[in-house]
């Protein structure tokens, strides 16, 4: 299936498989989503991921993380901020804090994907690609 907006596609898969407790879910692999994967894995929303296939057919498996007996998602939602038909840009000091800071949004920059902390800290801004609680 081809999608035009990856990212949204990346999020829409991972929320499905978290409401239906999956352990993993495959997500077709662009250099974007991988990037969104690390920094996921790196805040500890998700386990682990890994490329699987070869050409056409490269796709991410991503395991998800899940608390306590009955399961309940680490992930509790995520929201696609900037779209491709309304780019959301912010510079270095309106970077947003999401849910006072619980939550991250993740930022596309000049000097790679990161997280709204480290581009704070990084002194740089860019495009409010998501955010995740």
């Amino acid at each position: 299936m081809a999608a035009n907006d990856t990212i949204a596609d990346m999020l829409t898969r991972i929320r499905n498989a978290n409401m239906a407790r999956h352990q993993t879910t495959e997500i077709p692999s662009t250099k974007m989503t991988r990037n969104i994967a690390k920094v996921l894995k790196d805040e500890g929303f998700i386990a682990d991921y890994e490329d699987a296939g070869e050409g056409v057919d490269r796709r991410l498996v991503v395991s998800l993380k899940y608390k306590g007996k009955n399961r309940r998602p680490i992930i509790t939602a995520l929201k696609r901020v900037s779209k491709p038909g309304l780019r959301v840009y912010s510079n270095r000091k309106e970077l947003p804090r999401v849910l006072g800071g619980i939550g991250i949004a993740i930022v596309s920059t000049s000097h790679g994907i990161m997280t709204d902390r480290e581009a704070r800290r990084q002194g740089v801004g860019g495009e409010v690609l998501c955010y995740i609680w």
